[in-house]
């Protein structure tokens, strides 16, 4: 799933390229992925692109007062063309769920892989309209992110895990699956630890590392296309996705918790003291 460093990779790809530019044709392939019907979508048609921002894992491409709002789900991509076809997509069962393309012939596809349609594509006059981008937590991004903030999220969540304390898109906007196991092995710290029980020098640590991965990540992807940026995402990532192999930090093999539709990935030597978390959803530690 594209989070943060993507979509805001994204995000300065595309503003250059649409800002400015007026769109020319708008194609709806899958008719699933539109999930609002006022303005419909033929209203941006003609209109002159103003911007390009980032909600969370959400884009907003917008137009003269509407918004073009799509958020790519876990197996959703953006497909840059330059030109595009002069052929109208058909809509059916192949990947592509939207075309946008501009006065000059470039564009780009919104594309999902896989069985499940879950990539959602918005046109709003306002993009707080949208439940899911109104009900966002705080940019970890933001200037106003600050450690008392974050002291202030770890007291609220008690001793819900830290996980999905950082998952959680209402308590913190666009950290997900890959960059929260890139995080906490950044801070040493476990997944299943309880997000009340740090101490003041942890949560320094974990705020670091917080910043740091994230803006790695997209320091990392600056000035790549956007069809570069998944394999960009896969090969510097430190433990998510690498079970077996040695953490980069001490050796130790990357050993992996199974849930029914994700997994999460972790160093036991660096987070978890040498023993290994306890599988299929359990919350304590093998002895």
């Amino acid at each position: 799933m594209p989070e943060l460093p993507e979509v805001e990779s994204l995000r300065t790809f595309l503003a250059p390229r649409l800002t400015g530019r007026t769109i020319a044709r708008v194609h709806l392939a899958a008719f699933t992925a539109l999930k609002t019907v006022r303005p419909p979508l033929e209203a941006l048609l003609g209109l002159e692109i103003d911007g390009v921002h980032r909600h969370g894992k959400y884009l907003d491409i917008e137009a003269q007062g509407l918004h073009l709002v799509f958020h790519l789900a876990r197996a959703g991509w953006l497909v840059w063309r330059d030109p595009m076809p002069e052929t109208i997509p058909r809509p059916g069962k192949g990947p592509l769920s939207l075309r946008l393309v501009l006065d000059d012939g470039a564009g780009f596809d919104l594309t999902e892989a896989g069985t499940q349609r879950k990539l959602a594509v918005h046109v709003v006059t306002d993009p707080l309209e949208i439940d899911r981008i109104r009900t966002l937590g705080p940019d970890p991004l933001a200037s106003g992110f600050t450690p008392e903030v974050l002291d202030g999220i770890l007291d609220r969540a008690g001793r819900a895990q830290l996980k999905g304390v950082l998952r959680d898109q209402q308590v913190i906007a666009g950290i997900g699956n890959a960059y929260s196991d890139e995080i906490l092995h950044a801070a040493r710290l476990s997944p299943y630890q309880p997000a009340s029980g740090l101490d003041a020098e942890r949560r320094a640590v974990l705020f670091e590392a917080i910043r740091s991965s994230l803006t790695e990540a997209i320091a990392r992807a600056d000035g790549l296309a956007a069809k570069d940026l998944k394999d960009d995402k896969r090969s510097n990532l430190q433990v998510h996705g690498r079970t077996g192999q040695p953490c980069p930090v001490c050796g130790t093999p990357i050993a992996e918790v199974s849930f029914a539709d994700s997994s999460l990935q972790y160093c036991p030597t660096c987070q978890t003291g040498g023993r290994k978390l306890a599988d299929r959803r359990l919350s304590r530690l093998l002895k």
